[in-house]
């Protein structure tokens, strides 16, 4: 696929089209989160649950992702057993720590409400060329880890 023309745009340009997307994205998680009844530090941490798949995560390593203590990440992680969400299971390596697996419902359920939209960006992304889609791959992965680390520079859970 040939590269479509893209109009010209500036860096802060774009910075405006991504802080648009953030906060858009932001009240999608909001409502998203109310309709399934958790809250949305909540949902982010199922999220996590979720794409770690079969290498499931200790409550250790969900708190260092949701960027909260670990004693925030117990009531979590309580919040999300109770709603269904989640199971803890302990680890096969060391039996202080636990490991935490997505209800197969409960991610039948999330998966249910961003199918669609996850349909959506991917027909989004066909309007890109393969080299435009490595570009776009590159800077999300790179945004990201710049916005992990400003994160633990500025905003450090106590």
């Amino acid at each position: 696929m040939q590269a479509k023309p893209r109009p010209a745009a500036s860096p802060a340009q774009a910075l405006t089209a991504m802080d648009d997307l953030i906060a858009t994205a932001m009240v999608g998680q909001q409502e998203i989160a109310a309709q399934v009844g958790l809250n949305v530090t909540d949902l982010t941490c199922f999220a996590y649950v979720l794409q770690a798949g079969e290498n499931l995560l200790t409550a250790g390593d969900l708190a260092a992702r949701a960027h909260v203590t670990t004693g925030a990440v117990t009531g979590i992680l309580n919040r999300l057993e109770r709603a269904g969400y989640v199971t803890r299971r302990p680890d096969p390596t060391d039996r202080r720590r636990v490991r935490v697996a997505a209800r197969p419902d409960a991610e039948a359920r999330i998966r249910e409400i961003y199918e669609p939209y996850y349909a959506r960006l991917m027909d989004l992304f066909a309007d890109y060329s393969p080299d435009e889609v490595a570009v776009l791959t590159d800077w999300f992965t790179r945004a990201s880890a710049l916005a992990a680390g400003y994160l633990e520079e500025h905003c450090r859970p106590d």
